[in-house]
């Protein structure tokens, strides 16, 4: 067995383009400094709304296809090798957003057992052995059913590994602090004149908004700007990016944070504010 890097970070997404959004600086930081990053995206995103109207055709199986493509070369611009789909490709389906009847097809993840689909990540688990752990809140940020399955997925896997003697040290929830997106908003007014997008979003449509003191940790992405862009590029399908903004289907700009902010709520916090998502862990095995 290749022996594994001193370094393991495991993160679980719902769609393809979530982790670039959300992660992408971290994830390109940790694996150009050596860390084993491991990336486990639920679905193929089947049902996203399409951005490019040359790409409008896209739906359903097709447009998975196309979405894992996309996967592919934003994990190239990342530099992350290891990313898979949970329990192999198209075993869990778009859900849609929530309340639609998108929500009732037995072969979504919102309809998946947890148990069952938490198994398939243990499986991801015992291979790379992560020490740390990136998911999202149990309101999945902002309330899509597969991000809330993604969480609680993640969560289960964590226990169940834990059980067999594979505790993860440090499990993290993404957020952004309410200061940092207030000011990242203000500016974003400032500038929507000089941007091709025609309203800006707001604070309640970004995904994590917390207040600042729930943020334990906080990774500087900034010499990794320029990858985090790159990978949201490649997911032309849902993002428009028009640097340092983008914006989804509903044109609504927002910012791209490139310092990424995290809530530790499992394992022991190294100082008041984390720079690295490793502190107190580097010598585990």
């Amino acid at each position: 067995m290749t022996e594994l890097p001193a370094r393991r970070l495991l993160l679980v997404h719902a769609h393809p383009d979530d982790e670039s959004i959300n992660n992408g600086a971290t994830m390109a930081k940790y694996a150009a400094e050596g860390a084993h990053v491991t990336l486990v995206t639920c679905t193929l995103g089947e049902l996203g709304e399409v951005i490019p109207p040359e790409l409008a055709h896209l739906t359903g199986v097709a447009l998975g296809e196309y979405r894992l493509r996309e996967l592919t070369a934003a994990m190239r611009e990342l530099g992350v090798e290891d990313f898979r789909l949970l329990g192999g490709v198209g075993r869990y389906r778009d859900s849609g957003m929530m309340g639609l009847a998108d929500n009732d097809d037995a072969a979504c993840f919102w309809q998946a057992d947890v148990d069952e689909a938490a198994a398939h990540l243990v499986e991801v688990i015992r291979e790379v052995r992560p020490q740390v752990l990136i998911t999202y809140d149990p309101d999945g940020g902002y309330g899509h059913p597969d991000h809330i399955q993604a969480h609680r997925v993640a969560q289960r896997a964590a226990e169940l590994a834990a059980a067999e003697g594979l505790p993860i040290a440090k499990v993290y929830w993404n957020r952004v602090p309410r200061t940092v997106a207030e000011k990242a908003f203000a500016g974003l007014q400032e500038d929507l004149s000089r941007i091709p997008f025609p309203r800006a979003a707001t604070l309640d449509d970004v995904p994590g908004v917390v207040d600042d003191e729930r943020i334990t940790t906080e990774v500087d992405g900034t010499a990794y700007a320029a990858a985090k862009a790159a990978a949201m590029r490649a997911h032309a399908t849902q993002i428009d990016v028009a640097e340092p903004y983008f914006a989804l289907s509903n044109e609504l700009a927002q910012p791209v944070f490139t310092t990424e902010y995290y809530e530790l709520v499992r394992g022991e916090r190294a100082q008041a504010r984390e720079t690295d998502l490793f502190a107190g862990i580097e010598e585990a095995s």
